[in-house]
């Protein structure tokens, strides 16, 4: 099978959450592929137990150009500031709305100040991280890519999930908004992951697990979890050059999970 190479040399680009998990996986990828990469995530060290130095450091000892930037997703200040911040580079030309969180429970056990809190995080994060981003893209003249990131619980309802599920139902639309509202100079698009081993410690043994044992709902046609490294290239092929085409759309990445 061939292999793509993407080249991001010269441009910026910020992953919020880019600290672990998935937005680590993006980050480094954009890194390798010669961009300057701010992660803009709550906290520098990674919880992915075998991920070692922290994004920006791993970038940086690969030979890349790396910063890490707190910042609270829920906060558009702090979103605001990060746009801000990449200008000391050229401006962000690529904005990777990455940062989430998940928790579980049924429909009566949630209480207001979790609904609010996941939804702070994951929808108010792609939404004020879209309008910032697409307003210094704007200002600067130069257009730009928008990527977010939804999952398949953005169109597919999944048990004891409704606080999560609401918030990537709400990620798909903003972004389909995003697009068709930016059209004239900013693509917006979203990928949507699927059972992606992601959870620190075990927890990827546990995914993996859960597939060998058929213990999911409905099988994964591919006979797998998915990774990170597995998500990261339709990112970046959504913010190149090739996918010049594309806009308000959301690419599945999910082993075919979906189409059942």
């Amino acid at each position: 099978m061939g292999r793509v190479n993407f080249d991001f040399d010269g441009e910026t680009v910020i992953v919020t959450g880019g600290s672990s998990g998935i937005g680590r996986a993006i980050a480094l990828a954009f890194g390798e592929a010669g961009a300057t990469v701010l992660n803009a995530d709550i906290d520098p060290d990674p919880k992915d137990v075998d991920a070692g130095r922290p994004t920006h450091e791993a970038i940086e000892a690969a030979g890349g150009s790396a910063e890490y930037a707190e910042t609270d997703v829920s906060n558009p200040d702090d979103l605001a500031a990060v746009v801000e911040a990449a200008r000391e580079y050229g401006g962000v030309d690529v904005m990777v709305n990455n940062a989430g969180w998940f928790t579980r429970g049924d429909l009566f056990s949630v209480d207001q100040e979790t609904f609010e809190t996941i939804h702070g995080v994951n929808t108010n994060g792609v939404f004020f991280g879209t309008q910032a981003a697409a307003a210094d893209m704007r200002e600067r003249g130069d257009g730009g890519v928008i990527v977010n990131t939804a999952s398949i619980s953005s169109t597919h309802a999944q048990p004891k999930q409704v606080p999560y599920d609401s918030t990537k139902g709400a990620i798909r639309m903003i972004t389909r908004g995003a697009a068709l509202e930016l059209a004239d100079d900013v693509r917006v698009n979203a990928v949507a992951p699927g059972h992606i081993a992601t959870e620190f410690g075990s927890g990827a043994e546990k995914k993996e697990e859960s597939v060998a044992d058929d213990d999911l709902l409905k099988p994964i046609p591919l006979d797998r979890p998915g990774y990170p490294d597995d998500i990261a290239p339709t990112v970046l092929f959504l913010a190149s050059d090739q996918a010049d085409y594309v806009t308000g759309e959301m690419v599945y990445v999910d082993g075919g999970w979906q189409t059942f």
